[in-house]
């Protein structure tokens, strides 16, 4: 259902090098730049934004899907790494299904962002 989905960030730069650390661990990269930017597998489908000056962004929930329950854990390890708060460790979240794997994190702007793998282990 969605193409593209872009969240507003107060420092690009900072957000950026967060996104360039967790992503890698799902297979995602930069793939464009300068200005607002793109980031994905093969195309971009995530994308950064700056706000407006004096604008504060309003929390989103992001949720990246991963090919493994190997990936959630590195994308996790990453985040923590790059500095993140970590909301919920990985684990399984039987209430939304048997095999859902996840972790979730703070980015730098205070948005909930997850790394989800729906395989069995």
């Amino acid at each position: 259902m969605l193409d593209h989905f872009s969240v507003l960030v107060r420092d690009l730069p900072a957000s950026a090098a967060f996104y360039d650390r967790v992503l890698a661990t799902l297979g995602g990269r930069r793939i464009l730049e300068p200005g607002p930017i793109g980031y994905g597998v093969d195309f971009p489908d995530f994308w950064l934004a700056p706000a407006p000056a004096g604008a504060a962004p309003l929390e989103a929930h992001i949720a990246f899907t991963a090919p493994d329950r190997a990936a959630v854990q590195a994308f996790h390890d990453a985040a923590v790494a790059a500095g993140a708060e970590v909301l919920h460790p990985p684990r399984l979240w039987p209430e939304y299904h048997p095999t859902y794997f996840g972790a979730f994190v703070r980015d730098p702007d205070g948005n909930n962002v997850e790394a989800v793998c729906h395989r069995p282990e």
